[in-house]
């Protein structure tokens, strides 16, 4: 059992967190059940099954091991993953307080209070969904992300249940771009995800160099890379490397959302955009993602 201590847990809600994490039935890398999440790991390269579930009124979420063993360094780097994941280790106060004077968040955060912006700890993983996401609706992104992982990833049946990891980026580097557009990606995304797990088989894009640069020198490190724009250097330094101030201007949820919030006419142009959401600054990765919450819900 891996205790897991929430930071600020009157602005903590397991619940709102199971929600987002359960918007998609071709979901494969975690699977939510009985008010818990359960996820496949492999920390020390032998596979890890966790379900995370709460204690009513513990200030920590707990972890259970239901298959597998770990280390002691095993158990640190789940934990971590876990914390950067769900981000249990933010303060929410200064977000809270600041959305509490504003006009168009002050209501999310009193109708989502808890919501923890949910991120992917792991960099291959959250530059290629990026990457698989673009230009297409969310619901056919979950379909190639489910055909990528199912293909080429690790599986894993315990209980009655089958269980995924993402494939090593090794795997991937190693294929033509024929093995995914079988799979309906376009010639263009099956190249880019490929050229990213190349640099990242080859050790020159690492998680440690962009967790230790800062936010504009990991945004130029990204968008150097062909297939990488703006939009999705935002999103990746918003869900894998948090930096709080990441805002995909260009996201069209964003702006679906903006519209229903402010009963717009049309979806605001990309000028509109960032003039609402100047102000947003050190708060805009989290005012994002409750904007987002929100499109959700409808």
């Amino acid at each position: 059992m891996i205790i897991l201590p929430i930071t600020d847990p009157s602005h903590f809600s397991f619940a709102e967190c199971l929600l987002f994490l359960n918007r998609s039935d071709r979901e494969c890398l975690h699977a939510v059940r009985n008010s818990a999440v359960y996820k496949l790991f492999a920390p020390e390269g032998s596979p890890v099954l966790v379900r995370i579930r709460e204690e009513a009124g513990k200030p920590f979420l707990v972890a259970d091991i239901l298959h597998g063993r770990l280390s002691a360094e095993g158990e640190k780097n789940i934990r971590n993953f876990i914390t950067r994941w769900l981000h249990l280790d933010g303060d929410m106060g200064p977000f809270y307080d600041f959305s509490a004077k504003d006009a168009l968040l002050g209501p999310l955060v009193r109708d989502y209070n808890g919501l923890r912006l949910i991120g992917i700890p792991d960099l291959f993983e959250a530059v290629t969904w990026t990457i698989t996401g673009q230009q297409i609706n969310l619901g056919f992104a979950y379909t190639l992300k489910q055909r990528l992982i199912q293909a080429f990833g690790y599986v894993l049946e315990e209980g009655g249940h089958t269980y995924h990891l993402y494939p090593h980026p090794a795997v991937i580097a190693v294929l033509q771009p024929e093995a995914l557009t079988v799979m309906q990606f376009s010639r263009s995304k099956a190249e880019a995800l490929i050229r990213v797990a190349k640099l990242m088989a080859a050790g020159e894009l690492n998680e440690e160099k962009i967790a230790a640069q800062s936010f504009e020198e990991a945004k130029n490190t990204l968008t150097a890379i062909k297939g990488i724009g703006p939009w999705s250097a935002n999103y990746v330094l918003m869900k894998f490397a948090q930096h709080p101030q990441a805002l995909p201007l260009e996201d069209a949820g964003l702006h679906n959302a903006l519209k229903a919030r402010l009963n717009m006419p049309a979806k605001p142009t990309l000028a509109e955009v960032k003039q609402i959401t100047r102000h947003w600054q050190q708060h805009a990765a989290y005012a994002t993602f409750y904007c987002w919450r929100a499109l959700s819900n409808g």
